[in-house]
């Protein structure tokens, strides 16, 4: 490797890692949603099962950091760094798609999974092993009993991450069928089959064991229509591509056009760069992995209800097909290829300075409202009427950065406990830096 091209890798992921933490640190939240909070709660009541709507690999993995000495917060965020910095060494060492590795990672869509307190984070790694794993095994330099025990335990460790990982679980044996010829085709189609058992066996053992209603309650046919769930799919496509700006105005404005454009232009030139370029065994993999991982999260809106399809949702499944189109660029424009990154982290940092709360501010407030009340080391409620009301739950999310032992409650009846907090209450003491670009 040339020097020169050497030092613009370690700048860039020098440049990464700053950004990932100016991106939490200069939100009002430090980067937390309704789900992060459930995270924290899981990983501080461990060993106890707080619940079976996530896996539990991801509070898991922060719970470990708390035993560095980190608060569930705190560690979710070097976890997401320290994950960000295995996915770096682990191509580096294995010279597995190192610069696309650097290149894809230092993307500002992929900074903002890396500085979320959410299991994507924990997910891109194994991913990256996923894929290795499968690359070992087309290209032959894994084979039999021993491809079969590596492809399904990176099968099933992307399981316990995330439920979404059934689609890579499906797409694995798909590959196999698709290529039912080749002579590694009963290793893919083995795994696939090895993983679907393990969610058999999850299912029954652990999802039922601590609630056995929940894929009854998950599960409902019907929930959106086709027309706005097409929509969401076009535009969360558009947005997860453009390697500038990955989130629309949701107002709508004129703004959106150049956004989603960007993207779909970036999608037709990964189209065209790998029509004109032929794909090999190893890429074919990947595509199908990428490909059947959008669908089948489109396709399971109709039974599950989740958030629109963006670039959260539907990040993992696009990491093969980002390694693909950056290895054919780096093939035509050599180290050029890193300003592309380069004006990404550029257009994050201006977007992340413009929309800036001041995370470090409001944790202080938090903290010092929470010790007043002696509500900092004791289980904690905060009333909502609706979930979806995204301004009232933006307090209990910063509460529970500092107190992750925190329960939302939609019973108006709990708020007569002292342990019960509202809005109304935590505002009444309490002034929060807001972000001016909701």
């Amino acid at each position: 490797m040339k020097l020169k091209e050497k030092n613009i890798q370690i700048a860039m992921v020098i440049i990464t890692v700053m950004m990932t933490i100016l991106r939490f640190i200069l939100n009002e939240k430090g980067r937390v949603n309704p789900d992060s909070i459930r995270f924290m709660r899981f990983a501080h009541v461990l060993p106890t099962i707080d619940n079976t709507t996530t896996p539990i690999g991801y509070p898991f993995s922060i719970r470990l950091f708390t035993f560095l000495g980190f608060d569930e917060f705190w560690g979710s965020k070097a976890l997401g760094i320290a994950a960000y910095l295995f996915v770096i060494y682990f191509c580096w060492k294995k010279k597995f798609y190192r610069p696309e590795a650097i290149a894809v990672c230092g993307l500002f869509s992929f900074v903002s999974l890396f500085a979320y307190t959410m299991s994507e984070a924990l997910i891109i790694p194994f991913v990256f092993l996923f894929l290795y794993t499968a690359s070992q095994i087309i290209t032959g330099k894994l084979e039999n009993g021993k491809a079969v025990f590596y492809l399904s335990l990176s099968l099933i460790s992307l399981y316990n991450i995330r439920y979404s990982a059934l689609f890579f679980i499906g797409g694995t044996g798909l590959y196999g069928l698709i290529f039912w010829r080749k002579k590694y085709s009963s290793v893919f189609i083995i795994s696939g089959v090895i993983g679907i058992l393990f969610v058999g066996a999850y299912k029954f053992l652990f999802i039922d064991y601590f609630n056995e209603n929940y894929i009854k309650q998950a599960l409902s046919v019907g929930i959106h229509p086709t027309s706005k769930l097409l929509k969401e799919l076009i535009q969360g496509l558009a947005t997860s591509f453009n390697p500038f700006i990955h989130i629309a105005d949701p107002r709508g404005s004129f703004i959106n056009y150049g956004i989603y454009g960007i993207g779909a232009l970036n999608i037709f030139l990964m189209i065209y760069l790998f029509v004109k370029n032929k794909l090999s065994e190893t890429e074919y993999f990947f595509t199908i992995i990428s490909i059947s991982g959008i669908l089948c999260s489109y396709f399971v809106q109709y039974f599950y209800s989740v958030i629109p399809l963006d670039y959260r949702i539907i990040g993992p499944f696009i990491i093969p097909v980002w390694l693909i189109y950056f290895n054919r660029l780096f093939r035509i424009f050599n180290t050029k290829t890193y300003l592309v990154t380069a004006l990404s982290l550029l257009s994050g940092l201006v977007f992340t300075w413009l929309s800036k709360g001041n995370y470090l501010e409001n944790r202080k407030a938090a903290a010092d409202f929470l010790k007043s009340e002696k509500l900092d080391k004791v289980p904690i409620q905060f009333f909502i009427l609706k979930e979806e009301n995204l301004e009232k739950i933006q307090v209990a999310e910063l509460l529970s950065t500092v107190n992750s032992d925190i329960t939302l409650t939609f019973r108006p009846e709990d708020t007569l406990r002292r342990t019960t907090l509202t809005r109304y209450k935590v505002l009444q003491k309490i002034k929060i830096n807001k972000n001016k670009y909701q």
